[in-house]
């Protein structure tokens, strides 16, 4: 078994992406799937390897993701903080660079609960004058 030398933690909205890096040739498997058969669009794919590109590290770590919690989006960018923050163990000099793209500051917008009495968190039930 292949040590890991790197494992980073990510949140977005309630999706919450572990990630494992070890040294290889740049495969992504996310719970259990290829990246691109476990996310539906290119845009979340581009999402999940921004950190990679940014620090010129596509290609020299194989990279096993498991998320889970929220939607497909929300998953995607937890892959993303997460292999930022990854990152950021095997090498130090990464972390302006991930820094200045804002990939290492977890999002902490999250959705406003419903109240009691209304339609949603904002939406009231419809007024009734007569």
């Amino acid at each position: 078994m292949v040590k890991d030398i790197a494992i980073g933690t990510g949140r977005r909205k309630t999706a919450v992406a572990r990630v494992f890096m070890r040294e290889g040739s740049g495969k992504i498997v996310v719970n259990g799937k290829d990246i691109k058969d476990y996310f539906a669009t290119e845009e979340q794919i581009r999402i999940v390897h921004q950190p990679l590109l940014v620090t010129s590290n596509d290609s020299k770590f194989d990279i096993v993701i498991n998320v889970l919690g929220g939607g497909l989006n929300g998953q995607a960018a937890a892959c993303l903080h997460g292999i930022a923050r990854a990152l950021t163990q095997i090498d130090q000099d990464t972390h302006t660079a991930l820094k200045a793209n804002g990939y290492l500051t977890r999002d902490s917008r999250m959705v406003e609960r419903k109240k009691y009495g209304q339609k949603g968190a904002r939406r009231r039930f419809q007024f009734s004058k007569r």
